[in-house]
C-alpha cells in the first residue's frame, strides 16, 4: 500500500508513555500463568465508598443529566470543592473564578503547559517527577529544566541551584507534595520560599496535590494554597482519585489564580463539554458527605506501610519510611541499577515495581512500590525478595 499518513510533529516529540510500557510488561508476565504482585502502578485497589456509588446510581435517573452539562460544570460541584478546602485547609476560594473542573488531575496538568508556554519557554520540572508533566511541555513545544530532588535535601528542590538563564526563560514550575515518587512532604517554610521565588522571577507555580489527604504519623499534608500569596502566583491541582478511591471516575479540579483558571476553562471550552452530571453529583457527595472513609483509607495505607517496612527490615532492606502518598521509594541493592533490579524482581520473584529512572535521571538508584495490595500480599513481597539474598 503506497498511501502514507505522517503524524504531526507534536506527536513525534511526545515522551514514551512510561506507565503504559510498565503495564504491558506486567500483563505479559501474568498471562504466562505467573502469580504476579503488581506494585508498580499508582492504581488504588480499594472500592469507592458506597455513599458515592449510591449517589451516582440515583443521579443517573435524572433526565437533566442526560443532556449536555454546562461547559464549565455545575455550580454545586464547584461549591463542594470550595467547602472542602475551607474545612480541611482554611483556604477561601471563589467558586466562579478560582475553580475549574477537570477530567481528572492528569488532564489539567497537561493542559496547563499549553495554556502558558510557547516554544522557547522553559518549565521547571522536578527530577524525579510525574512523567506526564513532560508530556504537556512537549505538546507546548517548550523546554524543561530539571530540579533535582535528593535525599540530602529531603527531596525538595534547591532554587539556588538554578541558573540565571533558566530563571530568565522559565514561565512555569511543577511541584508535587506529597511527592510521587519519593513520598516526601513539603514544609510550611518551603512553600513560603516558593511563593517568594515565584514572585521574584515571574514564574507560575503548579502544585500537584493529588495525594493531599494522605499523610502519616499524625501529620496532615499542607496545601500550597494555605501559604500567603499563593493564589497570586499559582494554582493547585486536586483530584478525587486517591482520597476517595475514584481513579476511574476522572474527577479533578484546578484551584487558585483566577487568570490561570480562566485559561484552563477556555482551552477546555474548545475541547469538551463537562463531566456527566451524575458523576458531578456523586463527586459533590464525596466532598460534602461523611469523611470517615478518607481517614480510614489513610489508616489503611499507614498500616500497610508499617507492615511492609517491618518485613523489609527483617530481610535487611532499610529505607526512610514514606511521610505521605501511597508510595515507597526504596534504594536498590549494591551492584544493581534501577532497571536491572526491577527486571530481576519481575523475572525471579514475579513482583512488579517501577524503576526510578522512569521518573527522571535522579531516580537512578531507586525503585517505587505502591502500597496498593493487602498486608498479606505485602509480606509475601518481602518474603519473595528475601529469598533472592540481595541484602
Amino acid at each position: 500500500m503506497s498511501f502514507q499518513i505522517s503524524p504531526a510533529e507534536r506527536l513525534r516529540v511526545l515522551p514514551e508513555q512510561f506507565f503504559a510500557a510498565l503495564v504491558a510488561k506486567a500483563n505479559a508476565r501474568a498471562a504466562s500463568g505467573k502469580d504476579v504482585i503488581n506494585l508498580g502502578q499508582g492504581n488504588p485497589d480499594l472500592p469507592t465508598p458506597s455513599n458515592i456509588v449510591d449517589k451516582l446510581k440515583s443521579a443517573a435517573d435524572n433526565p437533566q443529566y442526560h443532556k449536555y452539562p454546562p461547559f464549565r460544570g455545575y455550580p454545586f460541584l464547584k461549591q463542594a470543592i470550595v467547602q472542602r478546602y475551607k474545612e480541611d485547609y482554611g483556604v477561601d476560594l471563589n467558586p466562579d473564578t478560582e475553580v475549574a473542573i477537570l477530567f481528572g488531575g492528569k488532564t489539567g496538568l497537561v493542559e496547563l503547559s499549553q495554556c502558558l508556554l510557547n516554544p522557547g519557554d522553559v518549565c521547571l520540572v522536578p527530577d524525579p517527577g510525574y512523567p506526564d508533566y513532560w508530556s504537556g511541555v512537549a505538546l507546548a513545544g517548550a523546554e524543561m529544566a530539571f530540579m533535582p530532588l535528593v535525599a540530602e535535601n529531603d527531596f525538595l528542590p534547591d532554587y539556588e541551584a538554578l541558573s540565571d538563564e533558566q530563571l530568565r526563560r522559565a514561565k512555569l514550575m511543577f511541584l508535587n507534595y506529597p511527592n510521587n515518587p519519593t513520598a516526601a512532604v513539603a514544609t510550611e517554610s518551603f512553600y513560603k520560599d516558593t511563593v517568594a521565588f515565584a514572585e521574584r522571577n515571574g514564574i507560575v507555580v503548579a502544585s500537584d496535590f493529588a495525594y493531599g489527604t494522605i499523610g502519616f504519623d499524625g501529620q496532615r499534608p499542607r496545601s500550597f494554597l494555605q501559604t500567603p500569596g499563593a493564589k497570586e502566583v499559582g494554582v493547585e491541582f486536586y483530584t478525587l482519585s486517591k482520597s476517595y478511591n475514584m481513579a476511574g471516575w476522572r474527577v479533578g479540579f484546578a484551584l487558585g489564580n483566577p487568570q490561570v483558571i480562566e485559561m484552563i476553562n477556555l482551552i477546555q471550552d474548545h475541547m469538551y463539554c463537562s463531566l456527566f452530571g451524575g458523576i458531578q453529583e456523586a463527586a459533590a457527595e464525596a466532598l460534602t458527605g461523611p469523611q470517615h472513609s478518607v481517614s480510614q483509607l489513610v489508616a489503611t495505607y499507614e498500616s500497610r506501610r508499617d507492615v511492609l517496612y517491618h518485613a523489609f527490615g527483617e530481610i535487611g532492606w532499610h529505607a526512610r519510611k514514606p511521610a505521605g502518598s501511597f508510595f515507597s521509594w526504596l534504594p536498590v541493592p549494591e551492584g544493581h541499577s534501577s532497571m536491572s533490579f526491577a527486571n530481576l524482581l519481575l523475572e525471579q520473584a514475579d513482583i512488579v515495581v517501577a524503576p526510578g529512572t522512569g521518573f527522571g535521571t535522579y531516580g537512578e538508584g531507586y525503585v517505587r512500590l505502591g502500597l496498593l495490595t493487602s498486608e498479606e500480599r505485602l509480606r509475601e513481597v518481602a518474603s519473595r525478595i528475601g529469598r533472592l539474598n540481595l541484602f
